[in-house]
C-alpha cells in the first residue's frame, strides 16, 4: 500500500512540473520574453533544409497498452517526435520540460488539420523497471489534453538489454545518480529529443537549450512543405 502512495505522489508531482512548463507556453507560439535560450525569431517553414542525420535505429518495446511492438512501428509512417524520459524524473530542465513541449505540440495539433493527420509523439521511457505499462498509461493521462490531436505513444524497452542497445544506438547518456533518493529522480540523462521524417530518417536533433515548440513546429512544416515538393516531380 505504501509503495503504491509513493507511485502516486511521484506521479502528481511529475505532472505538476510538466502542467508548469505547458503553463509557461500558453500556446505553442509564445514563449516567455525573459528566458535567453528563445530569445530569437524562428524561421519561417520551408525556408530551410533539413539535411538527414542518419536512419533511425529500431529496438523491441512495450507500448502502454501491453502489447510488444518495434520501435520502427512508431519512427514510420508520420514525421514522429521521439523524446527519451522516465515518469520519476523532477529535473525542471530536464523530462518534465521535454514532455511540457510535447504537450504544447500536441495542443498545436488540435487547431492544425496538417499537424494532426501527419504528426506522431513518441515519449520511450529508459526506466522499463518502474514504468511498467500500467504507469505510463496513468503518466499519459495527465499529460494530454481530452481533446483529439496528432498521436501520442508511450512506450518503454522490453528488457534492460533491449534498452541498452536503443540508448547506444540514438547517443542517449543515463546514468544513476549517486544518490537514488535524489528529489530530482534517481536518474541522471541528457535531453535528446529526435525529429524522424516519414521515411524513419533522423532529420534533426534537440537539446535542453534548442528544445522549442515553435522551431519543432516549424521544422515539421519544412519536411510536409519538402514532402509536397517532392511528391510534384
Amino acid at each position: 500500500m505504501r509503495s503504491e502512495k509513493t507511485w502516486m505522489l511521484k506521479l502528481l508531482s511529475s505532472t505538476f512540473s510538466i502542467l508548469l512548463v505547458v503553463r509557461t507556453f500558453a500556446t505553442a507560439g509564445e514563449i516567455p520574453a525573459h528566458d535567453a535560450d528563445y530569445d530569437y525569431d524562428p524561421p519561417m517553414p520551408g525556408s530551410y533544409n533539413l539535411p538527414v542525420v542518419k536512419v533511425a535505429p529500431d529496438g523491441a518495446l512495450l507500448g502502454s497498452e501491453g502489447k510488444s511492438l518495434n520501435l520502427r512501428d512508431l519512427t514510420h509512417g508520420h514525421i514522429t517526435v521521439l523524446s527519451f524520459i522516465y515518469t520519476r524524473c523532477a529535473a525542471p530542465k530536464a523530462c518534465p520540460y521535454a514532455t511540457g513541449v510535447l504537450s504544447q505540440l500536441y495542443r498545436a495539433s488540435e487547431n492544425d488539420d496538417a499537424l494532426a493527420k501527419n504528426l506522431r509523439l513518441v515519449s520511450l521511457s529508459f526506466d522499463p523497471e518502474y514504468d511498467t505499462p500500467q504507469r505510463l498509461a496513468a503518466y499519459s493521462e495527465g499529460v494530454r489534453d481530452e481533446k483529439p490531436g496528432c498521436e501520442w505513444r508511450f512506450a518503454t524497452a522490453k528488457s534492460r538489454a533491449e534498452l541498452q542497445k536503443i540508448l547506444d544506438a540514438y547517443g542517449q547518456a543515463v546514468d544513476k545518480r549517486q544518490n537514488g533518493a535524489d528529489p530530482q529522480g534517481p536518474l541522471f540523462h541528457i535531453v535528446r529529443v529526435f525529429l524522424i521524417d516519414r521515411k524513419g530518417r533522423i532529420r534533426n536533433i534537440y537539446s535542453s537549450g534548442t528544445l522549442d515548440p515553435r522551431l519543432v513546429i516549424a521544422d515539421v512544416k519544412t519536411l510536409l512543405l519538402e514532402e509536397t515538393k517532392l511528391s510534384k516531380q
